[in-house]
């Protein structure tokens, strides 16, 4: 990535995670997805971890580092009844996502189809880590959800081989198809719990 970039890109992560920290949930940086990483490793310490069908804790390591005897992960590819897997991991100690867009004062916006991923950032497990790259930061809350729903969604569509208006046209058409991911949006603008949130803001573009 350009030095300019680079250097732009923190500015603007540093006045995001000004933003997170006024809204009770707790900002990182990483200048990098190594640095993020461990952020993230150090969150999870010795924690039963679990996590949707996150991207970008592929991106940055997190999921196959996860996947190895020293942590305690709910790995929901590993089991036959996702509903089970979905359901403990609402006990877990962490939770890990990503955010679909996130807005330069804090808040951030999640689009989900089956709904574990936002249900378990709401009220669940006892810490939630959410990892935001550069290519997630929105203006506003108006931008933020055309991105989730424009540029997220019809790429996950896709990804999940989903028979979705958007996955075939590339742009969202607010379908009620069968396939749909665009059951529930989850605008989380504060936390009620200190603490709880851990906003990782990585200085790469990481994650749909």
């Amino acid at each position: 990535m350009d030095n300019m970039i680079i250097k732009r890109n923190e500015l603007l992560a540093r006045k995001l995670i000004d933003g997170v920290n006024s809204r009770n949930m707790t900002g990182h940086y990483a200048a990098n997805r190594e640095e993020a990483l461990k952020i993230a490793l150090e969150i999870i310490g010795n924690g039963i971890v679990g996590m949707g069908g996150c991207k970008s804790a592929a991106d940055i390591g997190l999921t196959e580092k996860l996947r190895t005897a020293d942590y305690n992960f709910i790995d929901r590819d590993k089991y036959e009844d996702k509903r089970k897997a979905m359901l403990e991991t609402y006990d877990a100690d962490v939770f890990v996502a990503g955010a679909n867009a996130i807005t330069e004062d804090g808040v951030m916006v999640f689009i989900d189809g089956n709904s574990n991923r936002v249900s378990a950032i709401a009220q669940g497990p006892k810490k939630v880590i959410i990892l935001v790259g550069m290519n997630k930061v929105c203006k506003d809350i108006d931008s933020a959800m055309k991105r989730a729903r424009n540029v997220a969604a019809p790429v996950n569509a896709q990804r999940f081989g989903l028979s979705t208006p958007c996955s075939s046209q590339g742009t969202c058409f607010n379908c009620k198809s069968p396939d749909t991911i665009c059951c529930q949006f989850l605008i989380t603008r504060y936390s009620r719990h200190a603490g709880r949130i851990h906003v990782i803001v990585v200085n790469d573009e990481i994650g749909y």
